[in-house]
């Protein structure tokens, strides 16, 4: 039974999304700030974080931003009224796997709930993988250039491996959505443009003149054999 913990100020909104989510066959927690939010994050280790973003004592960016920093690898679905596109790309880069804007369609949640939990694709089939002078930890999540580690966000990461673990194979823009992301129809398909520019900017030798991470122009994308 996946465990979800519901970090939210607004008790009718923790009640309602806890009685929805055991009625699907869930084990729900529960924290009312930022503070204990983590705590129980770090303490029970759920299977997926439904995380207000504003919240007292400690927000939600601040909250996610710690159990990445911690090296806690936890699905996150931030919630917030707010919805500007400067919003969902905070949530992005501090390591959040998706964004719903609030009020939101509790039939949409669930089934991005059940999306982000089912973890597509790529099953473990290397521990450790070289390209020239990058070095890729899968069990660690760990990245090295020339000895020294890359900071990537947890989606870079992701998508750095599924390229890898697809090597020579084109893969689209929807592919790379659905199987890294979780599900069909992200905010656009921009959001891998985004992600495969700034891992050719940590990791291409040159990034004018690419070597690992290629386009193939009106299909998507290819990591070289």
């Amino acid at each position: 039974m996946p465990t979800i913990l519901i970090v939210d100020d607004e008790p009718e909104m923790v009640r309602g999304l806890s009685d929805n989510l055991r009625f699907e066959g869930y084990r729900t927690l529960a924290a009312a700030n930022g503070e204990d939010g983590l705590r129980l994050a770090l303490q029970e280790v759920p299977d997926l974080i439904l995380l207000d973003a504003m919240m007292p004592r400690m927000s939600g960016w601040d909250v996610c931003r710690q159990l990445r920093q911690r090296g806690v690898d936890v699905p996150v679905i931030m919630l917030t009224a707010r919805g500007e596109e400067v919003d969902r790309v905070l949530g992005l880069e501090l390591g959040a796997d998706d964004y719903v804007t609030k009020p939101f369609s509790l039939r949409e949640l669930l089934a991005r709930v059940r999306a982000v939990l089912r973890r597509p694709g790529p099953r473990q089939k290397f521990e450790e993988f070289a390209f020239g002078d990058v070095r890729v930890h899968l069990r660690g999540r760990q990245v090295f250039r020339a000895g020294r580690e890359v900071r990537l966000t947890r989606k870079e990461f992701d998508l750095l491996r599924y390229l890898v673990e697809h090597r020579g194979e084109v893969l689209t823009r929807e592919r790379l959505l659905d199987e890294v992301w979780g599900y069909e129809r992200f905010p656009t398909t921009r959001t891998v443009d985004a992600h495969v520019l700034r891992l050719r900017q940590k990791l291409e030798p040159d990034p004018d003149h690419l070597t690992y991470i290629l386009t193939v122009h009106g299909q998507g994308y290819k990591f070289a054999e």
